[in-house]
């Protein structure tokens, strides 16, 4: 039986059509991923079901019902629960504020019932399996835990439809695990999930059933039993489909990048050293210290001992200043929060990390920097109108070359790449990895921290396998491969002997 069923949905933008005739339907009690690659309209399609934008035409039937109060609260109240790839959490606000943010509990006098939604959000957590403290500032969780939290939002309210938007790009293998459970549990007590996901290994891990969107158009449907990874790929994609591997052996040269024993926040003892031209691959479960590492060489974090040269040189005061000034870019994680700067264009986006350096430079030659941004663009195939576009009007991937773009214009020789294919399909995740062959072919230098096994089999060189702060083992290529990379992650390689 159908849950949910919308009927020849269409939708314009000053005139693009970004939906045309779609048709989607969820049955009661199942799991159906949505598929499409950025702009294909799977974000449009949802929005609209959550009460977000006005259809054009067509129909949406829910629980029986047509839909015809297009709001936010109305979507909400009839059962629909929306989980956003960007997180909505307001940092200024305690962990069960958040929660309970246009719900709060209060007396008949207007009084907030704070002892009250403490004990239920600890009530929540402990369902969900979930160890975070309702009283702390949500600007002390890490992104896996406010991912944790959007997701505990949602099933607190009681929803019949949950619509989770790329719910696992911050999370590590045992929180997927852990998320999948409650998912699957859910389901059994009769809950729907519409999941949205550019993971292949997760969508036929946990979904029932399919629809692919392509350019605003349905394509096609159907049971994942009876579909490979690569079939749904290749409709996803359409005639752009390429299935070969895209690593190029490649001779590196001398190193660039070398740490000496260097500990700090959520690390110890890191001997590593990187070569011109080479891709190295960090990995490991989140919070292993991959990401700690690279922020200390990029100077958001201080070492607390230990030694790191660039260039041969010995680098002793750390700070991003001196990073850039030492030509090493990265491109942070999450780039809602640490990259994209919302309020400016496409242009000042690219250009302000340059300007930064070159800080005594108190003009802006806007001519300059827009022959730049047209370069750039062409090297990475950003899909952007005028420069003078809003960052925000690009979608995930082009916005992920956007920021690579900002740093390439600084000429950084060094790349520190953390999770730089999060939230994006598989034609921009492959034009990423492209790119990045293409830099080191150029002789830059990168650090890529991922998550995802195939992902490094696609660039890497060599690949650093970390757990609890530590290098667990360090895999070159041939060897590297999902099980012996996962029994390092985990420390399960070392069960038997203990």
């Amino acid at each position: 039986m159908n849950l949910l069923t919308m009927t020849n949905i269409s939708k314009a933008f000053y005139g693009v059509t970004v939906l045309e005739s779609v048709n989607f339907e969820v049955e009661t009690g199942e799991i159906h991923a949505l598929l499409g690659e950025n702009g294909a309209g799977k974000s449009t399609l949802m929005n609209i079901l959550a009460g977000i934008y006005n259809k054009d035409s067509g129909s949406v039937v829910f629980n029986g019902k047509e839909l015809t109060e297009n709001s936010i609260k109305g979507a909400e109240q009839v059962g629909i629960a929306f989980v956003h790839q960007e997180l909505n959490i307001l940092n200024d606000l305690k962990v069960y504020e958040n929660l309970f943010l246009g719900k709060e509990l209060t007396t008949p006098y207007g009084t907030l019932k704070k002892r009250e939604m403490i004990r239920e959000a600890e009530e929540l957590f402990q369902k969900l399996g979930v160890q975070m403290n309702p009283s702390a500032l949500a600007n002390q969780l890490d992104t896996s835990k406010k991912q944790l939290l959007e997701i505990a939002k949602a099933l607190y309210s009681d929803a019949k439809l949950f619509i989770l938007d790329e719910p696992t790009t911050a999370l590590n293998y045992e929180e997927i695990a852990h998320l999948f459970d409650i998912i699957i549990r859910l389901k059994k007590e009769g809950k729907s999930f519409i999941f949205i996901s550019h993971k292949m290994p997760e969508i036929f891990q946990i979904a029932d059933r399919y629809t692919i969107l392509r350019n605003g158009q349905f394509i096609k449907k159907g049971s994942i039993k009876e579909t490979t990874p690569e079939e749904v790929t290749k409709h996803m994609v359409g005639e752009n489909y390429l299935s070969s591997e895209l690593y190029v052996t490649r001779q590196p040269g001398e190193p660039v990048l070398e740490l000496h024993n260097l500990s700090g926040v959520g690390f110890s003892d890191i001997n590593f050293s990187l070569k011109k031209g080479e891709i190295v691959a960090f990995t490991g479960l989140q919070g292993a210290g991959c990401s700690e590492v690279m922020r200390t060489v990029f100077g958001v974090l201080k070492p607390v001992s230990g030694k790191m040269l660039i260039q041969g040189q010995e680098i002793k005061s750390t700070n991003i200043t001196t990073a850039m000034k030492h030509k090493i870019a990265m491109v942070a994680a999450n780039r809602k929060e640490n990259s994209i700067l919302p309020d400016m264009t496409i242009l000042e986006n690219i250009y302000v990390s340059e300007h930064n350096i070159h800080f005594r430079q108190q003009h802006i030659w806007k001519r300059r920097e827009i022959v730049k941004y047209h370069k750039l663009r062409t090297t990475l195939n950003i899909r952007a109108g005028s420069p003078n576009n809003a960052i925000t009007s690009l979608s995930g991937g082009n916005q992920q070359k956007a920021i690579l773009a900002r740093w390439l214009n600084t000429e950084a020789d060094i790349l520190l790449l953390d999770n730089p294919t999060q939230g994006i399909d598989v034609g921009a995740k492959r034009e990423i990895y492209k790119l990045i062959l293409e830099l080191s072919k150029e002789g830059k230098s990168i650090i890529v921290n991922t998550l995802e096994i195939p992902e490094i089999q696609k660039i890497a060189d060599r690949c650093i396998v970390f757990y609890h702060g530590k290098v667990a083992i360090e895999l070159e290529r041939g060897d590297i491969n999902e099980k012996t990379v996962m029994l390092y992650a985990t420390h399960a390689v070392y069960a038997k002997s203990m």
